[in-house]
């Protein structure tokens, strides 16, 4: 399994309604997650609305990302979420999460 750090930035007026949506992600989404490999995943953030989030898969970030790529309730999903970030105009959120490279890891 190959651990994924990233980064997205969650606008601060949103944060709130941020967080009452993903303790209801929709069943459907959570399913595809899990179809293409998205394992042991958690979202953490900061007061400002710094997100860091980590998750498991079996290859890597890309094939992680092209996988969900894929799944149509990942674009309604990703549409849905996409006025909740700090982005250019129009992006949608998995299109800006930023990897981070692991530099340390107690197993």
């Amino acid at each position: 399994m190959k651990r994924i750090g990233f980064v997205l930035k969650v606008r601060e007026d949103k944060i709130p309604e941020y967080k009452r949506h993903h303790r209801a992600v929709w069943p459907e989404m959570l399913e595809a997650l899990r179809r293409t490999g998205w394992r042991n995943y958690s979202l953490f953030m900061k007061g400002d609305g710094l997100l860091f989030g980590y998750f498991e898969t079996p290859a890597d970030f890309a094939a992680a990302l092209a996988g969900m790529s894929k799944e149509e309730v990942n674009a309604r999903w990703q549409q849905f979420m996409a006025p909740f970030f700090e982005s250019p105009q129009g992006a949608r959120p998995d299109e800006m999460m930023l990897e981070l490279e692991e530099v340390f890891h107690l197993d």
